[in-house]
């Protein structure tokens, strides 16, 4: 509803990048910068300094930017005053989840969300925890979903559930055998280990930091980008690997991977990642409801 060349604006503003902000906005950088220029003329003053492929805001844009965020603050008051009113659940949800998520929890809870709320339209993007996280930063998604501890202070992380690291190795390999398996132990065996950013690796890494391993002691034979890859792998006898208890079931059940607990058991968090904001979009506070109510329900 509000002044597309402000929206515009405000979003280059809040990520100080024509680039991002085109890609925040589904728009090409030609029509970011053409909106910018239109509001600059408008005002009849440069809202940004341009110098060496950075951005600035000049003293004009630092009034206009801090008048935009009140604005917008005051349209999704308005917004959800309304449709507190009328009941309407509705609108576009930007979602980000770290791979696992997104293939092995999302597509449940997601669909059941969609069965209350049918007007609410959802587009996902699916990352590393890292990147999913960095898009929360730069207010490039609504909310995310991540598999490890968020550090940054200034965002809101609400716990869903612990989920449950493994070893997986091939029926035949000798730890196949065994109950518990040290952390110590898997530097003697091949490793198949997820990308840098992946949530399941920091947790991994942060835990052999923990008992004193130097994480440089593995054997990493492969980096795969996601779990799917990693199971793959290790079924054809590359390597061993730890993964998520809940991306295996198809293969426990197929007798394909064996699962062996790690010694001391390895947890980490799945939780929700979202920007300090006093007003949201309605729909937003629905799903953040639902999905808490679909995390208490898994545990």
């Amino acid at each position: 509803m509000a002044d597309r060349r402000l929206q515009v604006f405000h979003t280059v503003a809040r990520l100080l990048s024509f680039t991002k902000a085109a890609e925040a906005l589904h728009m090409t950088q030609p029509a970011v910068t053409f909106q910018v220029r239109q509001l600059e003329e408008y005002f009849n003053t440069r809202l940004f300094d341009r110098t060496h492929n950075r951005i600035s805001l000049t003293e004009a844009g630092e009034r206009v930017f801090e008048y935009a965020d009140k604005i917008f603050a005051l349209y999704a008051e308005m917004e959800n005053s309304v449709r507190d009113l009328t009941g309407e659940v509705s609108g576009v949800l930007l979602l980000g989840a770290s791979t696992t998520i997104a293939e092995y929890l999302l597509p449940s809870l997601l669909g059941n969300f969609k069965a209350r709320y049918p007007d609410v339209r959802i587009r996902l993007s699916v990352s590393n925890s890292d990147a999913i996280v960095s898009m929360v930063e730069n207010n490039t998604i609504d909310l995310g979903v991540v598999e490890s501890p968020v550090a940054n202070k200034n965002l809101v992380v609400e716990h869903c559930r612990d989920d449950q690291l493994v070893l997986v190795v091939p029926p035949r390999h000798e730890l196949a055998q065994e109950k518990a398996v040290a952390i110590e132990r898997i530097a003697e065996y091949p490793y198949i280990c997820r990308e840098e950013g992946s949530g399941t690796r920091e947790v991994m890494l942060n835990e052999m930091n923990r008992n004193g391993i130097n994480p440089s002691v593995l054997n990493i034979v492969m980096e795969l980008g996601s779990p799917e890859a990693v199971k793959g792998a290790v079924e054809a006898g590359m390597g061993i690997s730890i993964v998520s208890r809940a991306t295996i079931a198809k293969e426990l059940e197929l007798g394909s991977l064996v699962a062996v607990s790690l010694s001391p058991v390895l947890e980490r968090p799945f939780s929700f990642v979202h920007q300090k904001q006093k007003f949201r979009l309605r729909a937003i506070e629905k799903l953040l409801d639902f999905a808490k109510e679909y995390c208490a329900e898994a545990h």
